[in-house]
């Protein structure tokens, strides 16, 4: 320009991008100069006060030939004072602006996806200050972008919580790759929220890198609350697994199997009236809790009835766990009833669990009771009370859930009466008593055993058997059967092995009335007892305890007979 601000002169490139004569008045058209067209002050004035104007705009040319391409275009125009006018010098940056604008959408972009993104996301600068927060991150903690941005993540996630205070701010992992420019993941964290509460988190925290200095770090954190809530289900659920397994092969230690095999596992055979009205009795009990105690001589089946009670009652589906009180020696009982810990005694190498336990939930068929001790009775009777106990040598109590049935062939209120069972013991496990008919008291039902033991000795054997003959049959019914149920089955057996065709002969194994001798002479009560007593002792050799003892063969308690034994003189 000219000391004269009238007169402009333009050079070749302006004349090209914007039609415009070389020579212009600028007092004539100042709009027809497109780059001084938003100048805030007239042109004079940036003239007088000699100012240096940047002045970036998209320029749109008149109409003609270059339209298009001035609307694609930005200019850098600078306007400098000088002695005898100005001088403004417009340099095209199209490019540069198109780049900014390709970045400016970029960056939109990727706000949009880690705002849209479920991660919580942290932008951590050099001195460890927030510079962004997503919209996940503030729904998970409840702190806001606002109250966010400018302050520290860990004063608000960890340090102001005891908690979470184990974590130094400067050793805090959040801040790890501001430290040394490293990746960092921590699998097991606490965040905690605004309103106090807390939940497990996991992050991560990346270096951001400028130029190739470092600038800070962006830290992405996931809520694993359902995570970790799965992992304790499975976990819990690997442990109840792990506990049935483990009860499982303790239970099928205990005769679980054993109780289903080689039984009539709730068949009761028979249509006398005894045997019916003792089905009612067992239809009736089964459906309760109640405690049974089942009397009868050996071998008419108690265990079977206690077998049929339990498959009929609620507890079916858990296990009938039996301990026949009379095979176990006083020393043991206890341990075999309640268990016992490591070290409890000699020999006890581990833990092991009772049949209390072990029948939990389920039915626990205490066999020939009348057999325990009276120190065992006091624990058992505070089981059966309060359905708990201790393992021998454990003071922790243990609760179950235990149905009791027992079953005996002593009269317990005599061995009451005699101090050898305690009167408290026995009104608990005699709430309802069922009578087992001995054989002789339902010799009707005799054929329908033998054609049901002959059954099982076919296949036991492997022989054609068919049946007995009628002789056999009226023998067999006319017999006392003083072992009952059980001799019956081992005549039958007994007949089987030794025949030779498809029917059994029985005539020879049952004792011949004529085999009778000759009744002693009469002798008082006190003398014959004495000497029953010592027939007794020495048929077992002086053995008084146990299944094979003399107390068991005279269907008397071990303390019991020890006391007789005193009180008649009796030294063996």
């Amino acid at each position: 320009m000219q000391d004269d601000p009238k007169n402009l002169q333009a050079n070749q490139s302006v004349a090209f991008y914007w039609q415009v004569d070389r020579q212009l008045r600028i007092t004539r058209y100042q709009s027809e100069i497109p780059f001084f067209d938003d100048l805030d002050a007239p042109l004079d004035c940036v003239l007088q006060e000699s100012q240096l104007l940047t002045y970036r705009n998209a320029l749109a040319g008149e109409a003609g030939t270059y339209e298009h391409v001035l609307a694609d275009h930005h200019f850098l125009v600078c306007v400098e004072p000088t002695t005898d006018g100005c001088r403004a010098v417009a340099m095209d940056i199209s490019v540069y602006k198109q780049a900014q604008q390709s970045m400016a959408t970029r960056k939109h972009h990727n706000e949009l996806i880690l705002e849209a993104a479920g991660e919580g996301i942290y932008g951590l600068d050099m001195n460890g200050a927030a510079t962004f927060v997503n919209p996940a991150a503030v729904a998970m903690t409840g702190w806001s972008a606002e109250g966010t941005i400018g302050g520290t993540i860990h004063d608000k996630h960890h340090h102001s919580h005891a908690d979470g205070s184990h974590y130094p701010h400067e050793e805090c992992p959040i801040y790890a790759a501001i430290k040394d420019g490293e990746v960092h993941h921590v699998d097991d964290e606490v965040f905690w929220r605004k309103d106090g509460s807390c939940f497990p988190v996991e992050y991560t925290s990346t270096p951001i890198y400028e130029e190739g200095k470092l600038a800070g770090a962006v830290v992405v954190f996931k809520d694993i609350s359902e995570r970790k809530q799965a992992e304790q289900n499975l976990l819990t659920a690997f442990q109840e697994v792990k506990q049935l397994k483990e009860r499982l092969q303790e239970q099928n230690v205990y005769l679980q199997e054993e109780i289903r095999q080689d039984h009539n596992f709730g068949e009761i055979i028979g249509q006398s009236a005894p045997v019916q009205q003792l089905l009612q009795d067992v239809q009736q009990v089964a459906a309760t809790d109640a405690t049974v105690l089942i009397l009868g001589e050996n071998g008419t089946g108690k265990e079977m009835i206690a077998r049929a009670i339990h498959q009929a009652s609620t507890r079916s589906d858990k296990p009938l766990v039996k301990i026949n009180c009379g095979a176990i020696s006083a020393g043991l009982v206890e341990s075999e009833l309640f268990g016992h810990e490591k070290g409890a005694f000699t020999g006890a190498v581990g833990q092991r669990k009772g049949r209390f336990e072990l029948a939990d939930g389920g039915t626990l068929f205490l066999d020939e009771a009348g057999e325990l001790p009276l120190d065992t009775q006091v624990k058992l009777l505070r089981a059966i009370q309060e359905q708990e106990f201790e393992r021998v040598g454990g003071n922790a109590t243990i609760r179950v859930d235990v149905r009791i049935i027992a079953a005996t062939n002593r009269n317990l209120l005599e061995q009451v009466r005699q101090g050898a069972f305690r009167q408290d013991l026995y009104y608990r496990i005699n709430v309802f008593p069922l009578q087992m008919p001995p054989l002789r008291e339902r010799t009707s039902d005799v054929p329908l055993l033998v054609e049901h033991f002959i059954q099982q000795a076919r296949l036991k054997f492997g022989k054609p058997l068919q049946g007995i003959s009628q002789k056999g049959m009226a023998a067999l019914q006319q017999y006392s059967w003083p072992g009952n149920i059980r001799e019956l089955q081992n005549v039958i057996e007994r007949a089987a092995i030794l025949s030779t065709g498809t029917v059994l002969t029985v005539d020879d194994l049952l004792p011949s009335r004529a085999a009778v001798m000759e009744e002693p002479p009469l002798l008082s009560l006190e003398a014959l007892e004495r000497s029953h007593i010592k027939r007794t002792l020495a048929f077992t050799e002086g053995v008084i305890s146990g299944p094979k003892g003399a107390a068991h063969i005279l269907g008397l308690h071990p303390n019991t007979l020890r006391s007789r034994m005193l009180k008649l003189g009796i030294r063996f």
